[in-house]
């Protein structure tokens, strides 16, 4: 079953109640949502209270819970580590020991991907993609060349324009587009914890201070789909920000159907099985990091 992905942006009590998430406003109760039906829950609001035994059972239900900045950009994901697989202490010593020459192979898929997922979204515009594709062909373990910045520099030019900057700290299509990158992020960790792994040993990504390295090195060929539903948006919306309905644009590719392996599911669902496909690329080297595919557009 698809998880609900659910945003708060008012104040709010948030409080557990016979294994319900509810949700006060004002001493009312507004909504109550089971919590086994939850996936990702986004707070907001500075005046948001959640009692501890609601975070716990979020935890217990591998529920990624996204706390926001005063922008409304999520900032951090609060996610469970001691109960999301039996054999977590097993897979974890795997993952410690995995081989430099196994990272780089799987950062070289995860580039690849990232590449050619980019290079669909400009077809998807009716822009030219040939130097994409050539790139992705010609990226090695590791990607000792860059070659995802150089596609990078040529796509953001082609997606939005010669006079567009991807700056995180920008206001406008930028900051739309940090929402759909923390909403991908927060799927991605959410699957990766799910699986047993831990979040913080990254492939390529390493900062010490990011507790979601891993998280980051996965999503990177999801930020092209989320730069599509942007650059749709922004094609109808001369000073785009992050509101509601921008958000429910992005909330809701969660649950779009894509192609695993010849079969439709959600996109939420989709990403277990992506992390299952690196557990297993982690043991086998001749096994290749999978991802899921978007289905043609009608």
């Amino acid at each position: 079953m698809i998880k609900r992905t659910i945003d708060i942006s008012e104040s709010a009590y948030l409080h557990l109640k016979n294994q319900q998430f509810c949700i006060d406003k004002q001493g009312a109760l507004v909504a109550q949502i089971p919590i086994e039906d939850l996936g990702v829950v986004i707070l907001q609001n500075p005046a948001i209270v959640m009692t501890q035994a609601l975070m716990v059972a979020c935890q217990k239900n591998n529920v990624a819970v996204v706390f926001c900045d005063e922008r409304h950009i999520p900032y951090s994901v609060l996610l469970p580590l001691s109960e999301g697989n039996t054999l977590h202490s097993k897979i974890l010593q795997q993952q410690i020991n995995i081989t430099l020459p196994t990272k780089k192979r799987l950062w070289q898929r995860i580039v690849q991907h990232k590449i050619n997922a980019q290079a669909q979204t400009l077809k998807n515009i009716n822009q030219s993609a040939v130097l994409l594709e050539r790139l992705a062909t010609q990226v090695k373990p590791g990607d000792p060349d860059n070659l995802e910045a150089q596609a990078a520099q040529a796509y953001w030019k082609l997606l939005f324009g010669q006079n567009f900057k991807r700056d995180s700290d920008l206001a406008g299509i930028n900051s739309v587009l940090n929402y759909g990158y923390s909403i991908m992020r927060a799927m991605v960790a959410r699957a990766i914890v799910s699986g047993g792994l831990h979040p913080t040993i990254g492939l390529n990504h390493h900062n010490q201070y990011n507790g979601l390295c891993l998280a980051d090195d996965l999503m990177e060929p999801f930020r092209p789909w989320v730069d599509f539903e942007v650059y749709q948006m922004a094609e109808n919306t001369a000073d785009l920000q992050v509101h509601k309905d921008t958000k429910v644009v992005l909330l809701n590719l969660l649950s779009k159907n894509v192609l695993w392996e010849r079969q439709e599911m959600p996109l939420m669902v989709a990403s277990h099985y992506l992390v299952a496909s690196l557990k297993r690329a982690f043991e086998d080297k001749t096994i290749a990091l999978s991802y899921p595919k978007q289905l043609k557009l009608s």
